[in-house]
């Protein structure tokens, strides 16, 4: 992990989604108790609520948020996943394939600070659990908000299902006990990546409440934040509206 700092490259954490480990989805599931898969057709319907026509699942990674919105969405929605690894991209595509949704999809290699997007030309834009690595300590933080703000019709949604901060001190405390000794460790084990369940353990728990993400919205530009609370506050649904 100290090999991809946020301050050393221009790319934060491109190496470490780059080395996708062969068990990547597997420790997804295991590490959130199975949980994940609810919370992405969660934000998968709430990227569906008001019958957008044109959706981009950001960060896109494996594809199972673009997959969820697929299975959900109607013959006349088109759907878009953009990510910068192209190994996970493969993936994601194979995935698709699988579960014949290639028809329905579309993914492609793309930077999520210089999206080759026109002016609002998405109604929303969906990211899961990518959030947090854009926006924390991460120095591209605002170029990608501002690229998510150019792209996004007036009224359109930004849809992010990211961890977040449990409020009760009790719930806060074992959550990062949980991240420390559960997380970390079992993801290591599982994938032989040491450095990125470091930085994953490391960045949830330091991660922003839902008020400074709220924040952080406000600021960029949305004109309106809701926010969605999951398992107690560990995750939550944030929905800002352009």
């Amino acid at each position: 992990m100290d090999n991809h700092r946020p301050s050393e490259s221009p790319a934060p954490l491109h190496g470490m989604f780059t080395a996708v480990p062969p068990r990547y989805d597997l420790i997804n599931h295991v590490i959130t108790l199975g949980m994940d898969t609810r919370w992405r057709r969660l934000a998968a319907q709430a990227c569906l609520e008001g019958k957008p026509r044109r959706i981009l699942d950001l960060a896109c990674g494996t594809g199972d948020l673009t997959i969820s919105v697929a299975r959900l969405a109607g013959e006349d929605v088109t759907i878009t996943g953009l990510d910068y690894s192209q190994p996970m991209l493969e993936r994601a595509r194979r995935k698709a394939a699988a579960a014949d949704l290639q028809s329905k999809v579309e993914f492609i290699e793309g930077d999520a600070t210089r999206l080759p997007f026109p002016d609002g030309c998405f109604d929303c834009v969906g990211i899961s659990f990518a959030f947090r690595n854009l926006t924390w300590k991460n120095p591209l933080c605002q170029p990608h908000l501002a690229e998510v703000l150019r792209m996004l019709r007036p009224g359109g949604r930004y849809v992010i299902v990211e961890s977040s901060q449990p409020q009760n001190g009790l719930i806060h405390g074992f959550f990062h006990l949980y991240l420390r000794w559960f997380v970390r460790p079992v993801g290591t084990v599982l994938s032989g990546e040491k450095g990125a369940y470091r930085y994953l353990a490391e960045s949830a728990s330091n991660y922003y409440s839902p008020q400074e993400v709220r924040e952080l919205l406000l600021g960029a530009g949305f004109r309106e934040v809701s926010y969605r609370s999951l398992f107690l506050g560990a995750a939550g649904i944030h929905i800002a509206l352009r």
